[in-house]
């Protein structure tokens, strides 16, 4: 099809003449969008179906009534003498966009972008989780991304940096990467990581600190900063959900319901697999992925905004899989039973609760987060006492690490810690 991935891996090699980490991990090919098959598979069905229902969209299909048969009637009401061609124009289209679908991905596929910072010292490591220093001087901030993604995306690309920016403005920076789960943290649950990983990486920062989590890292972030107030002086919650089924519950039990199907593979690995949980990401939006590979293909290569798609793209491909019963714990617990929201869910088997928290709050929930609706993240600036709001018209990873992140997140998150 044209696709060639680059001989070189994804931004993982160090700069020429810099030191590599003797457990940096080692090259990979684009293989994005993953998992391939899946999105190219939903393009096809989207294409093929569109295609055999404008064939019947005069009379509408044999079986079709009530409104659906009223919408197929209207379309060939509107068309008027040129219904005979427009099953033609139909699969003309979906050919098209189909075209353009390849030639996105196949463009992705060989830019030549590659994520090229210089590595910051470690501090603390335990297993595979390291907690990284970024410098700065000023009141310390620990930063807390998801433990589904790769730590880096709070430190993207430069000019991308939430970490770098923030050393920059006068605060000293921690980030805690969680790393790659090895044969230990394969047996780890969220009260391992949160009483355990977390807590002690508290420690190892030498003072109290301004303890933020972005998306999941948000819930481990409550969780920790109840247990440990002492450790923690103010909380930032960055696009954190806390009740699932705000806004969508029959979708949320449904995710559920996936399960079981997962567990296969979760008893052979130890872990959900990344593509596995790339696949549940993607039933966020089946066919949104296939739409922004086609405006990439049409976007100037060259262009600041083709390289910050690559480089979002490559960390959503460079995911890191998620112990078993961990997975257990969020889908089952999470999604199936929303126990965040209703009291249940339970920390060294004590329960969580964001109203017990007695320390400045901020709450950052962006308007057009498609991963975490804002019905979801909003009740957590009510339960935690004299939290501030606030409500970037950004995305989830936009308001992150996106071309407006600065003014959508950075810059406000800098002016309340100021605050403090």
């Amino acid at each position: 099809m044209g696709i060639h991935p680059p001989q070189s891996g994804m931004g993982r090699q160090p700069l020429t003449g810099m030191t590599q980490r003797a457990d940096m991990p080692g090259p990979l090919m684009r293989r994005g969008p993953r998992p391939l098959l899946l999105h190219l598979t939903l393009a096809m069905l989207k294409s093929s179906g569109s295609a055999a229902s404008s064939v019947s969209s005069s009379g509408g299909w044999p079986t079709w009534n009530g409104k659906a048969a009223e919408q197929a009637a209207a379309i060939a009401a509107a068309l008027g003498g040129q219904a005979a061609v427009f099953p033609q124009a139909v699969l003309v289209e979906g050919l098209r966009q189909d075209r353009e679908l390849i030639a996105g991905i196949a463009a992705y596929r060989r830019h030549p972008w590659r994520r090229e910072l210089p590595e910051v010292p470690a501090i603390w490591r335990e297993g595979g989780s390291r907690l990284l220093d970024f410098g700065g001087v000023g009141p310390t901030v620990l930063l807390v991304p998801s433990l589904v993604n790769r730590a880096y995306v709070l430190d993207l690309a430069p000019g991308r940096s939430m970490c770098r920016f923030l050393a920059a403005q006068g605060l000293r920076v921690l980030l805690l990467d969680w790393g790659w789960p090895g044969e230990l943290e394969r047996s780890f649950s969220l009260t391992d990581y949160i009483a355990g990983r977390l807590e002690r990486a508290l420690v190892a920062a030498g003072e109290r600190v301004v303890l933020a989590g972005y998306c999941m890292g948000g819930l481990l972030a409550v969780a920790a900063a109840q247990r440990r107030p002492e450790r923690v002086a103010a909380l930032g919650l960055l696009a954190t959900p806390w009740d699932f089924h705000a806004e969508d519950a029959a979708g949320a039990a449904a995710l559920a319901r996936l399960l079981p199907l997962l567990e296969p593979a979760m008893a052979f690995a130890g872990t959900l697999p990344i593509d596995a949980l790339q696949m549940l990401f993607a039933l966020l939006g089946p066919y949104g992925i296939a739409t922004k590979y086609r405006s990439f293909g049409r976007l100037n290569q060259e262009s600041e905004r083709a390289k910050l798609f690559v480089a979002l793209e490559d960390w959503l491909n460079d995911g890191v899989p998620l112990a078993a019963p961990v997975a257990r714990e969020c889908i089952g617990g999470w999604y199936g039973a929303n126990a965040p929201a209703r009291g249940a869910w339970r920390v060294a088997g004590l329960p969580v609760d964001p109203g017990a928290i007695d320390l400045p709050a901020f709450v950052a929930v962006p308007g057009r987060d498609k991963i975490v609706p804002p019905e979801s993240a909003l009740p957590l600036a009510g339960m935690i006492k004299g939290a501030v709001l606030h409500r970037p018209a950004a995305g989830h990873i936009g308001m992150a690490a996106g071309s407006g992140a600065e003014a959508a997140l950075w810059r406000p998150f800098l002016d309340w810690v100021r605050t403090l």
